[in-house]
């Protein structure tokens, strides 16, 4: 039996969420490497369709939030429900060579040398990465749910409208089945 429509129906699902994703993400941190790597594949295969989602690694940590050592952090699930975020800082904090080359990266200079704080651009760097650290550790990353949430949305309405695609399949293929008997 053919699936058209039905497969037709799931690619516009993916789509969506793809582009609402990316909206999302976008509107919360601006345009990143993380928004150019979502996607999505539908696929057939003899038990039905499956449709997956793909995107960087740490898409999943911003989507669900991680929760530091003094605040627990929540997320929006797919059920469009509020929920723990199952990541959390425990002994460790983000690595400093990380937030260092995002300190690099995002331009962020000494504004002088002021007491105590040396001239040395690296060593600032080093030393507010640190601080960046330990902050991120205590208090946690924020949840942005921008993906979980147009999911949800979409998915509700997957489930609403799935039936009407099948029937129009299923009809479609009585159709033809009858005409070539």
């Amino acid at each position: 039996m053919k699936t058209e429509n039905l497969e037709r129906y799931l690619d516009l699902f993916a789509a969506k969420v793809v582009k609402e994703s990316k909206e999302k993400l976008e509107a919360a941190k601006g345009s990143t490497a993380l928004g150019n790597s979502i996607r999505a594949k539908v696929s057939a295969d003899p038990n039905g369709f499956s449709v997956k989602f793909y995107m960087l690694d740490y898409g999943t940590f911003l989507d669900k939030g991680v929760s530091g050592t003094k605040i627990k952090r929540s997320f929006t699930n797919n059920k469009l429900k509020n929920e723990s975020s199952p990541y959390s800082y425990t002994t460790k904090g983000p690595p400093i060579d990380i937030l260092s080359k995002w300190i690099k990266k995002k331009g962020i200079k000494p504004t002088g040398t002021g007491r105590g704080r040396s001239k040395k651009t690296g060593q600032y760097i080093s030393g507010l990465a640190y601080l960046i650290s330990k902050k991120i550790k205590r208090e946690g990353i924020k949840s942005i749910s921008f993906f979980s949430k147009p999911l949800g949305i979409n998915y509700k309405e997957l489930q609403e409208k799935f039936l009407r695609e099948f029937k129009k399949d299923v009809s479609t293929y009585i159709t033809t089945f009858t005409k070539h008997k």
